[in-house]
């Protein structure tokens, strides 16, 4: 009788966040990514939760980039008795450690702010996990080299192939009793600012996809106009244009736009300010791994000379309190936490204030709400009216569109016993799926949130 392989769709399953899948061999257990779920209530609600697998038997953790929804998990998973390896390309473990200390450190500032001023229903209201729980995670890391197979156990190795998205991701190739298990990760796009072109997979015979954009395609934006516009508007509105900001890629592409603009002349000198300490550090890993971006020392070192980065929350206030026109990238993307809502609680209900969306907004987060409209958002326990101007440009989206995940597969050579469309939303998962039935004539199948599968090797 054949082995049989059997799939645990944990995360990402019929959403985009929370990216967790089990594959269970045996001779080993691999979860491929351990990320937080984000959103919705019901989907946040999820990471409190036991994990539905025997979590101690379950030997790696393999993690395609480090994304907080791909990686966000780990503190939990180690804290339920998970004591295998996590094995990720170097700069990609360099950006989870990044991660998982920041966001250990809002759980805690966030839980201990809401007991203090009692804005929780929780009594005491906990930190989803702690910095020494998020450390102790950090201690399983192990890095792993680009297109070089290593052999796990003796019928299971594994690739990590150059994914573009960001930073040090990649897709992950298990080749289990010689069939091939292909997780995409996130898909990068063609022609990025800082990133090389992804690499294509040349064979799959399961295919895990992403299909984050599944049902779109990018708009064709002119971002220089765009930038161009609302830098002048702001400097004629003596206002404040805030870009509420991922601090992984998105912050430096944002940060290289507008200093290419002031170096080309095209924008007058307006003070930048940069306040994400996360995006700080991940600047830190450009500068540690150069052959993985296009950016050259010197152009590195100038544009952060461009640029105020603010290190203290201290130097936030002060920025705050400075009158002058000025633009502030802060985080966090989505508007779910982070230095950003500082500066919204101040300036929101002005008029004066633009705030620029430069990316996905899901389901569920603060920015999703001021996206769709929203006369009011609500933060630190209080509502507060939105007056400023809203802006959205979804053409610096790290994921690959519909047509850019269409040619990401182009060199498969062989018919995939299945393809598995994960990290989406319900719109995009049933177009992307009938855009493959119809154009590859694949069996695609969407996956439900705890759904199993057994598949012979």
């Amino acid at each position: 009788m054949k082995p049989l392989v059997k799939l645990n769709f944990l995360g990402a399953a019929g959403t985009v966040t929370g990216s967790k899948f089990l594959i269970e061999t045996s001779e080993l257990h691999v979860m491929v990514d351990c990320g937080m779920f984000q959103g919705m209530k019901h989907l946040r609600e999820l990471n409190w939760a036991e994990l539905p697998a025997d979590v101690a038997a379950i030997d790696l953790v393999i993690l395609t980039h480090g994304h907080l929804d791909h990686v966000g998990y780990l503190p939990r998973l180690v804290k339920q008795g998970f004591k295998g390896k996590i094995i990720g390309t170097a700069p990609t473990l360099a950006i989870a450690e990044i991660i998982l200390k920041d966001s250990a450190k809002i759980h805690e500032e966030d839980a201990e702010k809401a007991n203090k001023e009692g804005y929780t229903k929780h009594k005491p209201a906990l930190a989803f996990y702690t910095v020494d729980e998020a450390e102790k995670a950090l201690r399983l890391f192990k890095s792993a080299t680009l297109n070089t197979w290593q052999q796990l156990s003796e019928n299971i190795a594994l690739r990590f192939q150059y994914n573009g998205h960001i930073i040090g991701a990649t897709f992950v190739e298990l080749d289990i009793n010689g069939k091939r298990f292909v997780f995409s990760g996130d898909v990068g796009r063609k022609d990025d600012y800082l990133l090389e072109n992804p690499k294509k997979p040349e064979w799959a015979d399961f295919l895990f996809l992403e299909s984050t954009y599944g049902d779109k395609r990018h708009p064709k934006e002119d971002l220089e106009t765009v930038f161009i516009d609302l830098i002048n508007k702001t400097l004629y509105n003596k206002g404040i244009l805030i870009i509420p900001s991922f601090a992984v890629e998105r912050l430096q592409t944002l940060m290289y736009i507008l200093w290419k603009l002031y170096k080309e002349r095209k924008i007058p000198a307006i003070p930048l300010y940069v306040d994400s300490p996360m995006g700080n550090n991940v600047l830190d890993v450009f500068q540690q791994f150069p052959s993985w971006h296009k950016l050259s020392i010197s152009e590195y070192k100038a544009m952060c000379q461009y640029v105020n980065i603010i290190s203290s929350y201290k130097e936030t206030w002060e920025t705050i309190n400075n009158k002058r026109p000025k633009v502030v990238i802060a985080g966090s993307g989505m508007v779910t936490g982070g230095r950003v809502l500082t500066y919204l609680q101040q300036f929101i209900d002005h008029p004066t204030t633009t705030v620029l969306l430069a990316g996905y907004q899901a389901e569920g987060t603060r920015g999703r709400q001021l996206l769709d409209g929203a006369h009011e958002i609500k933060f630190f326990g209080k509502y507060y009216p939105v007056r400023a101007q809203i802006r959205h440009i979804e053409s610096l989206s790290a994921h690959a569109d519909q047509s850019g995940l269409l040619d990401w597969l182009a060199d498969i050579r062989n018919i995939p016993e299945c393809v598995y469309l994960v990290h989406g939303e319900a719109s995009a998962l049933n177009t992307f799926r009938v855009k493959l039935e119809t154009a590859f004539h694949w069996n695609v199948k969407v996956p439900k949130l705890t759904d199993k599968e057994q598949v012979i090797v």
